[in-house]
C-alpha cells in the first residue's frame, strides 16, 4: 500500500555532493527554502597548526523543510543530488527530531558518567544526549565508541563515550 504524503511542510533528507553540505544549505536558504545542516566543532591538526572547523554531523546530507509539491525546486541548486527514501517514499524527519538535534548540538550538557558495559543489541535511552524520549539499539561497540541505530529516522549514529 502506498502512503500518501500530506501537502504540508515536512523535513526531508536531501543528499548533497561530498563536502558540499554547508554550501548547499546556504544556497537553499538564499532561495527562500528552509534548510538545516547540523554541524559540530572539531579540532583539525595539520603539520604546522591546529584549527577549529565546523564539520557536518550528517555527512552528505541536509535537512530541508518544504512541501512535497516543491521537492523539485531544490534541484535548481547544483550541489543537490537526491532525496533519501524510506519504504519507497521520501523519508520524513519530524519537527521534534529536528528540534532535539538542534538542542543536543547547541547544549554543552555534561553527561553523567557511570560505568556500565554496553552490549550490541542493547536498547539505550538517548535522552541524556538531547534526544528526549528516543531510544536506540546498539549495533556495534569498539573501545569507547558505539554505533546506535535510530530506527525512527533510519540512521546510525556514532557515539563516543567518556572514559
Amino acid at each position: 500500500m502506498k502512503k500518501l504524503i500530506k501537502e504540508e511542510n515536512n523535513w526531508y533528507v536531501l543528499y548533497s555532493r561530498p563536502n558540499a553540505e554547508k554550501k548547499l544549505a546556504t544556497l537553499l536558504s538564499d532561495r527562500g527554502i528552509e534548510a538545516y545542516c547540523p554541524t559540530r566543532t572539531e579540532v583539525r591538526r595539520w603539520s604546522d597548526r591546529k584549527k577549529k572547523v565546523q564539520v557536518p554531523v550528517l555527512p552528505s546530507m541536509v535537512l530541508v523543510n518544504i512541501k512535497f509539491s516543491q521537492k523539485n525546486e531544490v534541484f535548481d541548486v547544483p550541489a543537490a543530488v537526491r532525496f533519501l527514501y524510506w519504504a519507497k517514499v521520501p523519508a520524513i524527519v519530524t519537527n521534534e527530531e529536528v528540534e532535539a538535534l538542534k538542542e543536543s548540538l547547541s547544549s554543552k550538557k555534561t553527561i553523567s558518567s557511570k560505568t556500565e558495559k554496553i552490549q550490541p543489541g542493547q536498547k539505550i535511552d538517548l535522552s541524556p544526549l538531547g534526544f528526549e524520549g528516543h531510544h536506540g539499539k546498539v549495533k556495534y561497540v569498539s573501545g569507547n565508541q558505539c554505533w546506535v541505530i535510530l530506527e525512527s529516522i533510519g540512521y546510525v549514529v556514532k557515539v563516543t563515550l567518556k572514559e
